[in-house]
């Protein structure tokens, strides 16, 4: 593929919903954790992947990625909401030809999806994956949109971005584009939609 558009997954939430004291994306996730698993998926894809964490977190990130790919923000960093580790994703790969945007939490994505978004943005100027008309993750975003993405900050993330241009919906065969994780349910859930029993 020569068009090839970085993967900027984020990492850096606190997490605060799931509760207890491993973090959601530590906890285990078939062989590997849920943020494993999601960088897996990211990897296998073969597009460029950045992942946008925490100190705590970053060693979970080095066991898959080259140090120069894992981006480190400060916890008052973090606290600044999704929109600013999107910033700093993008910011990282400013030359890349666009961005798909994925959540730590969503270790169902596949990488054949990831690859069908990178592909549509090719000939759109953003794009979200959808799995049977319901819209979900990654959001692909292409390089005309630097300028506004890297001035992002706070908890909409990049809502705003995606509702002032018009988003074309890639339909895929992924129900994992809908199941993320804030909750012990949510972890459960997804965990049995993978088969895993932990």
């Amino acid at each position: 593929m020569r068009f090839r558009p970085s993967i900027v997954v984020l990492a850096a939430g606190k997490g605060s919903r799931f509760g207890g004291d491993l973090h959601k994306l530590a906890q285990v996730f078939g062989a590997s954790t849920v943020l494993g698993s999601t960088l897996r998926n990211a990897i296998e894809s073969q597009l460029p992947v950045v992942v946008v964490t925490t100190a705590a977190l970053a060693p979970l990130a080095a066991r898959q990625l080259a140090l120069r790919d894992i981006v480190v923000v400060t916890d008052e960093q973090a606290a600044r909401g999704m929109g600013h580790s999107i910033s700093c994703g993008v910011g990282e790969r400013s030359g890349a030809p666009g961005w798909l945007i994925l959540p730590g939490d969503m270790p169902l994505v596949r990488p054949g999806t990831l690859l069908a978004v990178a592909r549509a943005l090719e000939h759109h100027p953003v794009v979200v994956a959808q799995y049977r008309g319901r819209r979900g993750h990654p959001v692909g975003f292409s390089a005309e949109l630097y300028s506004e993405l890297v001035m992002l900050t706070g908890d909409d993330g990049a809502r705003r971005v995606v509702l002032r241009y018009p988003a074309h919906g890639e339909e895929v065969d992924d129900p994992g584009v809908l199941l993320d994780i804030d909750t012990a349910t949510d972890l459960a859930a997804v965990r049995s939609a993978a088969g895993h029993d932990g």
